[in-house]
Order: structure tokens, then C-alpha cells, then sequence
């Protein structure tokens, strides 16, 4: 099957969509294999691919094939998604936007290769779309979260001696990363070993974002001191004790396909060979998600994983796991009567929203301004923007200013830069979450 793929230049990971008589038309399969659609963002592209089968499913009820498709079709589609009696589930502005972007690309392409007469996504788009729908968590809420979500601790901060996971390690050394550094989550879940900064004595540790794995391009991330070592820690204890047992049950001998890195050069370039004696070399930085999880390395005591996140088995963990990890914490926090939840996106806004107040913060100090001199100093303010964008690997700052940073903007950022000694105080913090509504807070 490998090599026929190859043969008819099919992508690895490309969408394939059948209908529901059991055949592919090669068509579109070339509007997705080599157009602005390949070009998207893994991540853009399977989350688009779920929708096309939607949309295409509804207009093969309508007896109707996916190059079919009239204004008309599309505009009962977005009725029946966002207002259909019969939609157990109506989706809001923002989602169908989404869609309707999906939609106006495919059939862009389509329309462009002469596939279809014109491109039928004419509709306006929705102008009840949410900028920033968002929440933030305060650092105190992310510890009681973490502490009883992921770590089995009793609200009051004692251990729950009911407590039966076995992920703890590893599910708290992975919230503590992304909260400090503000990863996304596949790039925060498909990290390698050797991507991480070697801990030693700094308070913050760069390190890059390989290409393949981020939304659009590659960037340098800065994670903390105390978060780094909660990462070698769970390395030295859960994680070496789940590639252990896999090692003795001989779980690493029967997988096919897996390559073992022989060298990665200072230039980022990995070596690799297969077991069949085949060799290869990519760059690092593009890797993607699923190659990533095929690379092994030969140590002193034999295989292991070079990715960092392991399942109990000693298996890579696939990124999208997080998700369920994060949801299932949220719920027992639930249960222990905590108003206080998270996603993998709302640890990755935290760090942006301190990283701002704390940056602010810095400047006054360095520049000697009272709050009220800084309010002429936006245009040397603006930076401060700027550098928060590059931590997050925006395209654009506007985009850091306008949806990120929501509980900031219309704000008088002077009453909240007046302890030098505690640049991201939590108790300010703890007063903007008040005032917004936007921040998760726990008292």
C-alpha cells in the first residue's frame, strides 16, 4: 500500500475522502494533495478535512455529488448548522466561520483547476464571531488546578489518599511546561529529548519549535527554571520507569517501522537507520508529529523513545491526548466542589497575559517611570507587545493585541505596575479577574 502511495504521490497524513458508495474521485484528491490546502498547517488541515465529509455528506442526501454544490446548497447548509430545528447541536459565528473558510478554500482550488463553474461559498461572514472567547488563569487558580486536577491533592493541599493515577509525574511536569512556556499543544506534545534545554542555573532556557510541529513556522520558546525541573524530574522517575517495564516485556522489539537516531548535528540534522539497515536524514525542525513518534534512541540499556511524553506502556504519547488528560483533571476538580478549570489554550493565554504585566513591570524599573511618565512612552510600550508575539509565534501583533491579551486592552495598566518587588502579583492579577470577568480565579 506504501508503495502504491508513493507511486500516485500521495502526501503522508493527506485527507482521503470516500463517499458512501465506496469510491475516491482522484480529483479531489489533487485538491488536497498539492494546492493551498497542502500548504495549510497540519493542524489546519485535519481539522478541515472532518468538515468537507460533513458538508459533502449533506449534499449526497440531497442526491447531489461534493462538485455539485450550488450557493443555494451552501447557504442551506450554514441555515440547518447554525439554526436547523432539527440540529441537536447549532454551532455559533465563530465556529461557522471555521467552516465556511474550509469550505472557500476547497472550493477556490476547485473553481481555479476548472473543477467547478465558480466558487459557491459567497456568504458574508458572520458578524457575530467572538474576537476573544477566551479564559485566563490566575497563578494561584493554575496551581489548585494542577495540585488536585493532575496531582491528586485534596482542596486544603493534603494528599488524597484515595488517589489512584499513576500519571501525576507526568501530567504536572507537562501542565508546569506549557504554563510557563506557552507552547501549544502539539508543540509542547511532541517535543524530543533532544530539543529540551539542559537544566543548570538560569532562571529561563530557550530552546526552538521545530517547523513541521508549530502553525506556521518555527520559533524560539523560553520556559522556566522550576518547570524545566519538574521535566527532568518526571524523566528520572515516571518516565524511566515506564520505558523500564516496556524494555522488559520487550514492547520496543515488536514494533515495526521505528527508526534509531545514530546523530543529530549542530546544525539540527538527525541521522536515523531502520532495523532493515535503511538510513535517512531530515532536519529537525521538520519533523512532523508522526515521525517524531517513530524515533527511538540506543542507550546505554537499549531502546527508548525520543519523544518526551510517554504513556504508562512506555509508548509515545499522541499529542491530541492532552486534550482528554486536561478535561478529565477539570472534572475531579469538579467533583471536589472547585469552580476552577482548564485547557491546553488556556495555560498558553496565562503565560502570555503574565509575560505582559511582568515585561511592563521591567521597563518601568529600568527606565525609572512613575506610572503616570510611562503613558508617554507607548511608542517604546509597543515592544513589549512585540516580544510577547514572538514568544507566542504570532504572524502578527495585532493579533497578541486584539484576541490574546483581551483582559489588558481599555485597561489602566498604571494600577496594575505598582509592585516592583512582585512584577506578576497574583493578588493584581486576582483584582483584573475581577474586573473582566476573563480570568479564572481561585480564592
Amino acid at each position: 500500500m506504501e508503495e502504491r502511495e508513493r507511486a500516485l504521490g500521495l502526501r503522508e497524513r493527506q485527507p482521503i475522502l470516500v463517499s458512501p458508495d465506496g469510491r475516491v474521485d482522484p480529483r479531489l484528491s489533487e485538491c488536497l494533495r498539492r494546492s493551498a490546502f497542502s500548504a495549510k498547517a497540519k493542524g489546519t488541515q485535519v481539522t478541515y478535512a472532518p468538515l468537507y465529509r460533513l458538508f459533502f455528506t449533506f449534499l449526497w442526501q440531497r442526491g447531489l455529488d461534493w462538485d455539485e454544490a450550488s450557493e443555494d446548497d451552501v447557504e442551506d447548509w450554514e441555515d440547518w448548522r447554525r439554526r436547523g430545528a432539527t440540529n441537536p447541536a447549532p454551532v455559533d459565528g465563530g465556529t461557522w466561520a471555521k467552516e465556511q473558510a474550509a469550505l472557500k478554500l476547497l472550493y477556490g482550488i476547485a473553481a481555479k483547476r476548472g473543477l467547478v463553474p465558480s466558487n459557491p461559498v459567497t456568504l458574508v461572514s458572520p458578524s457575530d464571531v467572538k474576537t476573544s472567547d477566551v479564559k485566563w488563569l490566575s497563578p494561584r487558580a493554575f496551581q489548585l488546578w494542577r495540585n488536585v486536577g493532575l496531582g491528586g491533592m485534596l482542596p486544603g493541599g493534603l494528599e488524597d489518599e484515595a488517589w489512584r493515577g499513576r500519571s501525576a509525574g507526568r501530567d504536572t511536569a507537562n501542565a508546569d511546561l506549557m504554563y510557563s512556556s506557552g507552547l501549544r499543544r502539539r508543540e509542547g506534545g511532541t517535543l524530543l529529548l533532544c530539543e529540551l534545554p539542559a537544566l543548570g542555573r538560569r532562571n529561563y532556557y530557550a530552546a526552538r519549535v521545530g517547523q513541521a510541529v508549530a502553525k506556521r513556522a518555527g520559533y524560539t520558546f523560553y520556559v522556566g527554571h522550576p518547570a524545566l525541573q519538574r521535566v527532568e524530574g518526571y524523566r528520572m522517575s515516571t518516565r524511566a520507569s515506564a520505558v523500564a517495564r516496556a524494555r522488559q516485556r520487550g514492547v520496543y522489539d515488536r514494533l515495526p517501522g521505528l527508526r534509531i537516531i545514530q546523530r543529530v548535528s549542530r546544525a539540527g540534522r538527525v541521522q536515523w537507520r531502520s532495523r532493515d539497515g535503511r538510513t535517512g536524514e531530515s532536519a529537525l525542525g521538520r519533523l512532523t508529529a508522526a515521525e517524531r513518534m517513530r524515533l527511538f534512541v540506543d542507550g546505554v540499556d537499549g531502546l527508548e523513545p525520543a519523544m518526551l511524553w510517554l504513556t504508562e506502556s512506555g509508548l509515545p504519547l499522541q499529542y491530541t491526548s492532552w486534550t482528554k488528560v486536561f478535561e478529565r483533571a477539570s472534572d475531579r476538580c469538579a467533583a471536589a466542589g472547585l469552580d476552577v478549570f482548564a485547557t491546553p489554550k488556556m495555560l498558553r493565554h496565562s503565560m502570555a497575559l503574565r509575560t505582559l504585566i511582568a515585561l511592563h513591570n521591567a521597563l518601568d524599573r529600568r527606565l525609572g517611570l512613575t506610572p503616570a511618565e510611562r503613558l508617554h512612552y507607548e511608542e517604546v510600550y509597543g515592544q513589549v507587545w512585540l516580544m510577547v508575539k514572538d514568544m507566542l509565534g504570532h504572524r502578527s501583533e495585532q493579533v497578541t493585541r486584539d484576541v490574546y491579551l483581551e483582559p489588558v486592552r481599555g485597561l489602566q495598566l498604571e494600577s496594575l505596575l505598582g509592585d516592583d518587588d512582585n512584577p506578576v502579583n497574583a493578588e493584581k492579577i486576582a483584582e483584573l479577574a475581577a474586573r473582566t470577568g476573563l480570568i479564572l480565579d481561585a480564592a
